[in-house]
């Protein structure tokens, strides 16, 4: 009964490389590629079972078996991923550099630029990596599905005009005003990601919700607008007095630019005030506004998300064990019916254990896991497996993998003995962690003390006596561990691998500043510089250090620990989201480089920006915010988090406006919706099923 459902389910799903990144084509691949490689005596059949019960268009001779299998490799993954982070971190050298010290436009040097040709040839050779990674996936999914494959054939419309591009700005001597590759770097991590592809396509179906409620918003805000103009119109006998018409309300854009921040709540009350102060019954039209659009139709567009994601990831998790298990079938088929005899059915037969176990060394799965599966096919004492027992074998991948730690060294003293059972228990730790508190409560209690002094006005003699004590009980303690549970057993701990590191580089710190500025004496450290660092960052330094110190107590304490899990287990499956943010970031960042870099110019060198001391309050220049710009890439970002934030981003509207001209509303309007609109809301949505869930491979 099985094969008519694989059958109908491969004909419902023809994608070409899922299955091949999970463990069920892993499995499926390299069974065939044993058998019909290394097995000799099995050629086509096994391709064609492959064929027939795992839907993956692409070759499936020997050769291109192999190099399915090579392509896949952990190298050749490694080596496209370090590719894809090279070319996107380009934009951080390439004209305009990000390489000064500071992004403020009053304080910033000239940045270094590098030489043509010199970050166009790391670009080559990345585009020329892209182009043999384009050859080996058409190459093995075959002509005919490369013309349906969109992403495939997007991969090579992006190369080609990437190509034109590079071979331009080269005949140009980079001299061109701009780069649409630039643009369209961010495509090469989405087609490397399956997630950000299924999460690509998930936003897209949910779409037209999302845009139903936008316009609700809009209608919402415009309908709002026209009202507002109505109500704070300027009278014949209230022209001088009324505040509001003149400062929110004074045209049309003005009105709905002030609705539109209302919305996000980030000029309220400011923008009810005036009005609030003539007549108090002006406070339910902002009231009556915020309920609706930030209250109402904001926490509807989560809800629209939220329905549209709710088990997107558990279906993923589910698709993909399906599939695997589907591998597994087919695997089973193929060893079954190459080890029958003439006539026999697979059912009958079942599966040589000496024929899987040669098969099973060529899989790429975790040794741990292969050793289970060993130990299991051993269990059958070299009777053929059926199918049953054939699959469940790889419910042994699903179990976790329980590392196993060193034996502790054997010491004959008792004495020796008892010492070693008193460093190596975990009441050892609580003690250590005891301590760290305290070294953390005297840092403390110092930085109360003299938060009013200046540096060369500190005495830190006592601080400094309790830094280096602590310290050498750091140095006891890993001397002690060391000795109770060996230097494999200590190393095999990732926690004591970090205090071990972060002990080092404190007792390296203190030696340093004893040798430099000698111990502590009652007359008191003075801050002066004799090396790189001055006596006083040199303790701010180490005291930092020792801060990091203390997170030691996270797997210490279970419900932190708990906490810290499901933190790393949401860094794990919300990956994909992730990505689509930089790739966000990414692509709005060269766009506003495009549009705006230059245009906010220090006072003195433009009639546009007025000195700090003749500004209006509150406005770009009197709160000093120079350093939002996007003169470079690294300045860009930081201007795009800062507006996505949305807290003064009324202050960038303004300001880029007088700047730019009132078109450059829409650019950072539109950043608004996606970052802080769309992909917040997706962000919390998939927040709340992600608990749940395991996190995934």
């Amino acid at each position: 009964m099985l094969k008519p459902v694989c059958v109908q389910h491969w004909a419902r799903d023809p994608s070409p490389f899922p299955v091949l990144c999970g463990i069920g084509g892993t499995l499926l691949i390299s069974f065939c590629a044993g058998l019909s490689v290394g097995g000799g005596s099995v050629s086509s059949s096994p391709c064609a079972l492959c064929f027939q019960y795992r839907s993956i268009y692409h070759r499936m001779d020997a050769g291109s078996l192999w190099l399915y299998r090579w392509y896949y490799s952990d190298l050749c993954q490694r080596v496209l991923g370090f590719t894809i982070f090279l070319i996107l971190a380009l934009a951080f050298v390439e004209f305009p550099s990000s390489l000064t010290r500071t992004a403020d436009v009053r304080y910033r040097s000239q940045p270094w630029q590098p030489p043509c040709g010199l970050t166009e040839t790391i670009e080559g050779l990345c585009m020329l990596v892209f182009v043999v990674d384009f050859s080996v996936k058409s190459y093995l999914v075959g002509q005919a599905q490369l013309q349906d494959n969109l992403w495939l054939l997007a991969y090579f419309v992006v190369l080609v005009v990437s190509v034109v591009d590079w071979t331009v700005s080269l005949s140009l001597s980079c001299e061109e005003s701009l780069r649409v590759r630039r643009s369209l770097r961010p495509f090469f991590l989405m087609q490397n990601s399956s997630m950000m592809k299924k999460t690509l396509k998930c936003i897209r179906s949910s779409l037209p919700e999302m845009a139903s409620v936008v316009l609700l918003l809009t209608i919402h805000l415009c309908l709002f607008t026209i009202i507002g103009m109505l109500l704070f119109s300027i009278g014949e006998k209230d022209e001088a007095q009324n505040k509001e018409r003149l400062a929110y309300f004074r045209n049309l854009p003005e009105a709905l630019t002030s609705l539109l921040i209302l919305l996000t709540t980030s000029n309220n009350p400011d923008v009810m005030i005036p009005a609030y102060t003539q007549n108090r019954a002006y406070a339910l039209f902002f009231i009556i506004f915020t309920l609706i659009g930030s209250l109402f139709l904001m926490n509807l567009l989560t809800a629209i998300i939220y329905n549209q994601f709710r088990g997107y990831l558990m279906k993923s998790l589910q698709t993909s064990l399906f599939r695997r298990r589907l591998g597994a079938r087919a695997a089973y088929e193929v060893l079954a019916s190459t080890a029958g005899l003439a006539g026999a059915t697979s059912e009958a037969v079942g599966v040589n254990p000496e024929n899987f176990l040669r098969v099973l060394q060529k899989t790429q799965l975790h040794k741990i896991h292969k050793q289970a599966i060993m130990q299991k096919v051993c269990s059958y004492e070299g009777r053929p497996m059926l199918a049953d027992e054939f699959q469940k074998l790889f419910d042994e991948v699903d179990k976790g993998v329980i590392k196993e730690y060193p034996p502790m060294p054997q010491y004959r003293s008792p004495f020796l003995q008892s010492a070693q059972f008193l460093f190596s228990h975990h009441y050892f730790d609580y003690l250590g962690n005891l301590i760290a508190l305290g070294n953390l409560l005297s840092i403390c209690v110092f930085l109360v003390l003299d938060s009013n002094l200046l540096p060369g006005e500190r005495d830190d003699y006592v601080l400094g006596i309790l830094d280096y004590v602590f310290i050498l009980y750091y140095l006891l303690e890993i001397l002690l561990k060391v000795f109770a549970l060996g230097l494999r057993g200590y190393l095999s701990y990732h926690s004591n691998i970090f205090d071990g590191l972060l002990t080092i580089v404190l007792l390296v710190l203190e030696i340093s500043t004893m040798v430099v500025y000698r111990l502590p004496n009652d007359s008191g450290w003075k801050p002066k510089q004799y090396g790189l660092l001055s006596l006083w960052d040199m303790t701010r330094l180490v005291n930092t250090l020792i801060v990091f110190r203390f997170l030691r107590i996270i797997p210490n304490v279970k419900p932190i620990a708990v906490v810290a899990s499901t933190i790393l287990g949401l860094i794990q499956n919300l990956r994909a989201f992730g990505g689509m943010l930089v790739v966000a970031y990414y692509v709005f960042a060269i766009i506003g480089i495009n549009l705006f870099r230059g245009i906010i110019v220090p006072p003195g060198n433009s009639s546009l920006a007025p000195d700090n001391h003749s500004a209006l309050c509150g406005s770009f220049e009197q709160l000093n915010y120079w350093s939002n710009n996007f003169d470079d890439f690294a300045a860009a970002l930081i201007t795009l988090w800062n507006v996505m934030v949305v807290n003064n981003w009324q202050v960038f509207l303004d300001a880029y406006r007088r700047y730019s001209g009132p078109w450059s509303m829409v650019y950072f309007v539109l950043w608004w919706l996606v970052s802080s609109v769309i992909w917040i809301n997706l962000f919390l949505a998939l927040l709340l099923e992600v608990p749940d869930i395991p996190a995934q491979a």
